[in-house]
């Protein structure tokens, strides 16, 4: 079920549009409080094996943690959402932690690696969308119609931490082995896999609580 794309972008010249940060915040009718609502920041940020500090995280059991560390999309991925959505997108609208210019998100694949100046980050898999994400939106078909987009976030791993400011430039490192691309993960996610698609998944550095999930398939 791998699906190939024109990864035209891949190898050129990119850079960080905006990080984004939150706060604490309850939404609307919920009892809860979730760290979902993101703003830009101005000016530089560190960025830890944890993710961006300073960035609120409320919910750790599915939020956070050293394989979801750092949350991307892709300024493409943005401006067809904003096509979609009719109105223009701010960036940290998703509760992403971070925006790349010129990165379509389809094009992201497990192990690829963004680098810029000392930091690293490597990917590990997909957005998956859920309730918090759809009543932040205001559209409780928003978790459907995400899906069917076929165009989820990035969550990548911390290789090596460093600080990050927008406009500093970014470098896309592709996975050398088989590719399982960000789609995919979304298409898959929860299901059994053929012992092929299974075998080329864990070749490649996915998500630790994906990775047990495979594994107790054999």
């Amino acid at each position: 079920m791998q699906r190939k794309r024109n990864r035209r972008r891949i190898g050129c010249p990119m850079k960080i549009l905006a990080l984004c940060t939150g706060n604490p915040e309850r939404l609307a009718g919920k009892s809860y409080k979730t760290g979902i609502f993101k703003h830009a920041v101005n000016g530089a940020v560190m960025i830890d094996a944890q993710g961006l500090v300073g960035d609120a995280i409320c919910n750790r059991k599915h939020h956070g943690g050293v394989d979801q560390a750092v949350y991307v999309e892709g300024s493409l991925t943005i401006d067809w959402w904003a096509q979609q959505l009719g109105r223009p997108y701010e960036p940290g609208t998703f509760g992403e932690n971070m925006v790349i210019a010129d990165l379509d998100n389809r094009d992201a694949a497990v192990g690829d690696r963004f680098s810029s100046g000392d930091l690293v980050l490597e990917v590990t898999s997909c957005r998956i969308p859920c309730a918090t994400f759809a009543a932040r939106m205001a559209d409780p078909k928003f978790v459907k119609r995400y899906t069917d987009a076929a165009r989820p976030g990035i969550y990548c791993r911390v290789i090596r931490g460093g600080i990050a400011e927008a406009r500093m430039p970014v470098e896309h490192q592709p996975f050398p082995g088989e590719r399982v691309m960000m789609p995919e993960v979304m298409e898959t996610f929860g299901r059994r896999l053929s012992e092929a698609d299974r075998a080329r998944y864990l070749a490649a550095p996915i998500h630790y609580k994906l990775r047990a999930k495979l594994e107790m398939q054999r």
